[in-house]
């Protein structure tokens, strides 16, 4: 059975996050939501002034995973509150991560997003930072009708977020370890919004504040985990395999975990840490350096990390009770480690 919400569908979360969702009621009851918050979404997005509305629908009509709303719909099936709510909340948090992308885009001189032409790119740099904001305040107004803790939360993840990508911009401070530093920049970059994403789908469902707290730390764990596992396979993964090309962060310059791990020890060969030292450009040489990382140690320390993460996610959803949602979380954390392999 394939359940299809505005073109996308279950099946495709179960390829992009290892979503596994055996029992047929919660598949159903997942995907009518899905369709609720998309239906919500382009509401939002809607504008009387032209302008603001074809950039701000840009990214929505362009669809994505929505794996944000997904894990607050999952998270409200440990409680029985207001369906209604829970879309609300689910709809809030994509409307967040979409005026994030918005941002990177302008800050990562970004030319594409999700198959086409990023807002900066199709029209200006200064019309993606004001949709950006235009999403961020309605986010804000759909969560306002949620309660003051919701608006409360939702601040607070503005403000993760945001030191998050200045911890990025401005790099390890004096002293730091650039690993630590690293796990922090995902945990909050990555980590916290779909922490926020789990822990408002069980909060406005009315779930018992065991379950509400295991699903907040579950999304963090997952989320820092996630871009673990993309690191990895950015070069661990040929590209017949992932669908991706590898050695992306090479030539953007970044330094994910397994390169930092590789360079922390001191026996790594020294033209990979020549070749670390910036962006590279030259397909060749790329090559040289993805072929270095795969024999440093860097890769192995990352995916011991990754492990780790893993257990750390399926450990924090103790409280909960057994059942498909459960399960359907369970599902996710154990596809970190085996999309990587």
């Amino acid at each position: 059975m394939s359940v299809r919400h505005r073109g996308s569908t279950i099946e495709e979360l179960r390829g992009s996050v290892g979503l596994r969702i055996a029992d047929e009621q919660l598949l159903r009851t997942l995907a009518a939501g899905l369709d609720d918050v998309e239906k919500l979404l382009r509401d939002t997005a809607r504008s009387e002034v032209q302008a603001v509305h074809d950039a701000a629908s840009h990214l929505v009509e362009a669809g994505g995973k929505r794996f944000r709303p997904m894990m607050t719909l999952l998270a409200g099936e440990f409680g029985d509150g207001n369906h209604a709510d829970v879309v609300i909340a689910a709809a809030a948090v994509e409307l967040v991560h979409l005026a994030t992308l918005y941002h990177d885009d302008v800050m990562d001189e970004a030319t594409m997003r999700r198959g086409a032409p990023s807002v900066n790119a199709r029209w200006t740099n200064s019309i993606a930072i004001l949709t950006g904001d235009f999403l961020f305040a309605h986010a804000s107004r759909l969560v306002s009708d949620l309660g003051t803790d919701a608006a409360r939360i939702l601040a607070e993840t503005f403000s993760e977020l945001v030191t998050g990508q200045m911890r990025e911009t401005v790099g390890p401070g004096e002293g730091e370890d650039p690993v630590d530093h690293y796990l922090t920049v995902i945990a909050q970059k990555t980590g916290s919004l779909i922490a926020t994403s789990g822990r408002f789908g069980a909060m406005v469902s009315g779930a018992k504040p065991d379950a509400i707290r295991a699903m907040q730390r579950f999304g963090e764990i997952i989320g820092t985990a996630f871009q673990i596992s993309d690191d990895i396979i950015d070069i661990a993964s040929p590209s017949h395999e992932s669908g991706k090309t590898p050695g992306t962060d090479l030539r953007e310059g970044v330094r994910t975990l397994p390169m930092l791990y590789a360079l922390a020890d001191p026996d790594t060969d020294p033209r990979l840490v020549e070749l670390l030292a910036g962006p590279i450009t030259d397909d060749d040489l790329v090559e040289e350096a993805l072929t270095l990382l795969r024999a440093s140690t860097g890769l192995d320390r990352a995916m011991v990390t990754l492990s780790d993460y893993a257990q750390r996610a399926r450990t924090e959803l103790a409280p909960l009770p057994a059942g498909p949602a459960r399960d359907a979380c369970e599902s996710v954390a154990d596809y970190l480690v085996a999309r990587t392999r």
